[in-house]
C-alpha cells in the first residue's frame, strides 16, 4: 500500500472531482492501515465530517445482507442448491418452485422486477408480491441484477431459516456487535443526529451510456427493475428519519467506510477476525471466483457473481474487464449508487471501503473511487 498516494488522491478527489464529504479506510488481520475523512456532511459546510460520519451507501448494502444470508445457511445446514420453496412454500407460485437459494444470491431468478406496484414501506405487500411474481426469464438460464427486490428476498430467506429473525437483527447479532461496525440496516434513534445526507448527482452519464438508455425507456426491464418496489426512489426521500430507521437490507445500509472496511478483512482473512472466527475454513474460497458472470440483463454490461458478491467480470482469457476492486481477480465486494464501493481482496488479506455524501451518476463507482483503488494499489 502506497499512504502517500493515496492521500494525494483523497486530497484531488476534493479538489478536481467535486468531493463534498467523504472517508476511505483499509484494515487488514493487525488492524486498520488507513483511514481518511475529509469535507463536510452539509452542502452550506457548516458541519465537519469526520471518520465517525456514517452515511447511506446504497447498494454497498448487499455485501453485508449476502454475509448474513451465507451465514445462516451455514447455522441451518441448508445447502446453496436447496430449492427456495422447500422452506417458504409460498415462493413455489408462478413457476417458480425449482428456484434455488443461490439463484436468488446471484441474481438468476428473474424477480428484479414485480408486475404488482407494493410500496416499498409495506414489506409484507412486497413478499406477497415477489410470492406471486412470475420470473422476467427462466430462473437459471441469465442473470440480471435484482437493485431493490435483493434484499426482501435475503431478508425473508433469512427469517424462514432462523424461525423469524430480521437479517438487520442477524447482523448485529452476528457480525457488527462482535466487531463493533457502526454500519446498521436501520439505524437507531439516538445514531440519527450523525447520519450525514446524500445528495443526488449534478451531472449525468454519457449520452452513449447502455444502462443510462435502458433506465430511461420507459417500460424496459431497467427501468422497471429500479421502480420495484415503488417508493424511496430519490436520495431527498432516502435522507427522511423515518428512511433511515427502517431495515431495507438492498439499499438502505448507513455507516461508515471503517465499518465496512473491517467488515471485508473479515471476509478476506477467511472467516476470521481479532480472535473471532464467523465462517468455517475454506467456506468463503468459493467467493473468490464468479458462478455467473455475462451481459446483465439489467445493468446491459458485463457483471459477475458469487453468492450475492459482485466480481469483475473477466474475458475468456482471464483478463479482468474492469478494476472496480483491484487488480486480483479473486477480489470481491458491492459498490452502491452514486461512488460507493468496498470490497475484500484475499490475495492480500485487505478490506477496502470508500464512502461520501456528494452521488456520482451511475450505479458503478466513479472516477473518485476507482482513483483511490489505482492510488492503493500503485506500490506494486
Amino acid at each position: 500500500m502506497n499512504p502517500n498516494a493515496i492521500d494525494q488522491t483523497f486530497a484531488e478527489n476534493f479538489t478536481l472531482r467535486d468531493e463534498l464529504g467523504a472517508s476511505v479506510a483499509v484494515w487488514t488481520q493487525s488492524g486498520a492501515l488507513l483511514s481518511l475523512a475529509s469535507g463536510f456532511k452539509d452542502k452550506a459546510r457548516t458541519q465537519q465530517w469526520r471518520a465517525s460520519t456514517p452515511v447511506l451507501v446504497w447498494s454497498a448494502t448487499k455485501g453485508p445482507a449476502a454475509a448474513c444470508a451465507l451465514h445462516a445457511l451455514l447455522e441451518s445446514r441448508t445447502p446453496l442448491d436447496c430449492r427456495v420453496a422447500s422452506f417458504w412454500p409460498e415462493f413455489a407460485q408462478a413457476g417458480k418452485a425449482d428456484v434455488t437459494v443461490q439463484m436468488l444470491l446471484q441474481h438468476q431468478a428473474g424477480l428484479c422486477t414485480l408486475d404488482a406496484a407494493p410500496p416499498v414501506e409495506d414489506r409484507e405487500a412486497v413478499i406477497h408480491a415477489l410470492e406471486s411474481q412470475t420470473p422476467a426469464w427462466t430462473p437459471g438460464s441469465a442473470h440480471g441484477y435484482h437493485p431493490r427486490t435483493f434484499g426482501f428476498l435475503l431478508d425473508e430467506v433469512v427469517r424462514r431459516l432462523t424461525g423469524g429473525e430480521t437479517l438487520a437483527h442477524y447482523w448485529r447479532r452476528v457480525f457488527a456487535d462482535p466487531l463493533q461496525l457502526q454500519f446498521w440496516m436501520g439505524v437507531p434513534e439516538d445514531v440519527l443526529p450523525q447520519v450525514a445526507p446524500v445528495f443526488s448527482s449534478r451531472t449525468l452519464p454519457p449520452k452513449d451510456d447502455p444502462f443510462l438508455s435502458a433506465f430511461m425507456s420507459l417500460g424496459s426491464l431497467t427501468s422497471r427493475s429500479f421502480a420495484s418496489p415503488k417508493g424511496l426512489h430519490s436520495a431527498d426521500a432516502m435522507n427522511s428519519p423515518a428512511a433511515r430507521m427502517a431495515s431495507y437490507p438492498g439499499f438502505g445500509g448507513i455507516g461508515t467506510a471503517e465499518a465496512l472496511a473491517k467488515f471485508y478483512a473479515m471476509l478476506a482473512c477467511d472467516g476470521s477476525l481479532e480472535g473471532k472466527k464467523f465462517f468455517p475454513a475454506g467456506t468463503l474460497s468459493r467467493l473468490q471466483n464468479a458462478d455467473v458472470s455475462g451481459l446483465d440483463r439489467v445493468l446491459q454490461i458485463n457483471t459477475a457473481f458469487q453468492c450475492g458478491f459482485m466480481l469483475d467480470p473477466r474475458t475468456a482469457t482471464g483478463v479482468k474487464q474492469r478494476q472496480t476492486f483491484g487488480p486480483s481477480p479473486f477480489a470481491f465486494g458491492h459498490p452502491g449508487a452514486g461512488g460507493s464501493a468496498a470490497f475484500a481482496d484475499p490475495e492480500r488479506g485487505l478490506g477496502f471501503a470508500y464512502v461520501m455524501n456528494q452521488m456520482s451518476p451511475g450505479v458503478l463507482p466513479s472516477a473518485r473511487a476507482n482513483s483511490l483503488v489505482d492510488a492503493l494499489y500503485s506500490y506494486e
